[in-house]
């Protein structure tokens, strides 16, 4: 599974063959959430505070999850996004 960020200990991966709709996961330490990328729904545990640095990152990289998504769809490299900072 591509790692496609890491900031502030969260690390968010895609992975290849999954399903829709497009979404990536997210962990921080133990816990472990799935985000939609178009609504911002959360499937999991995940800190307040994690989970909030989380759903900042996907407003500022929306564009860029639904493109890596479109390159998972036809098995080509994901590329990586910037972290929060």
């Amino acid at each position: 599974m591509p790692e496609v960020s890491r900031f502030y200990g969260i690390i968010i991966k895609m992975f290849y063959n999954d399903h829709n709709p497009p979404h990536f996961h997210a962990e921080y330490g133990e816990f472990k959430v799935v985000v939609s990328i178009e609504k911002g729904i959360v499937k999991g545990e995940m800190p307040g505070t994690a989970l909030k640095l989380i759903l900042e990152w996907l407003m500022q990289h929306k564009k860029e999850l639904l493109n890596n998504w479109e390159n998972i769809e036809q098995k080509k490299p994901v590329k990586h996004i910037e972290p929060l900072t």
